[in-house]
């Protein structure tokens, strides 16, 4: 396979795969920690108006999606590339972590939750994922 249409494919399993985790740990979240009462999750609109019933507890779903999405995301990338594969790891947690800022900025979440998320869900996550999917047999 041409490695420059692999490299590419890289990226978008990437993505796609990462995005899959993550969206399977937001779907866990409200069966397994309940979520507070009179919070609406179903639209942006509800999940912004509700934000300020949540507790500690209700962010340990969203940083693991964060996280574990972007750490399986960026393995398959680096798995799946042919040349660079750090690099393209690094730059699915680069795209994921535009995608938080995107959060950051449309969800009123407690600082330290957006600070921690940002800091540590993103980039440190992509690298591992990396090292983890460059890895020699």
């Amino acid at each position: 396979m041409n490695p420059i249409f692999r490299n590419i494919l890289a990226i978008i399993a990437g993505l796609v795969i990462g995005s899959a985790v993550n969206m399977f740990f937001i779907s866990l979240n409200g069966s397994i920690i309940a979520l507070p009462e009179g919070a609406d999750v179903s639209t942006m609109e509800g999940l912004t108006e509700s934000m300020s019933l949540f507790e500690p507890k209700h962010f340990i779903f969203p940083f693991l999606a964060h996280a574990l999405g972007t750490l399986v995301g960026a393995y398959f990338a680096a798995k799946i590339a042919a040349t660079h594969k750090t690099k393209f790891a690094m730059a699915v947690g680069v795209l994921f972590l535009i995608g938080g800022i995107i959060n950051v900025i449309n969800l009123p979440a407690p600082a330290w939750f957006s600070t921690l998320d940002l800091v540590a869900a993103y980039i440190p996550m992509g690298w591992l994922g990396g090292k983890l999917g460059a890895k020699k047999k």
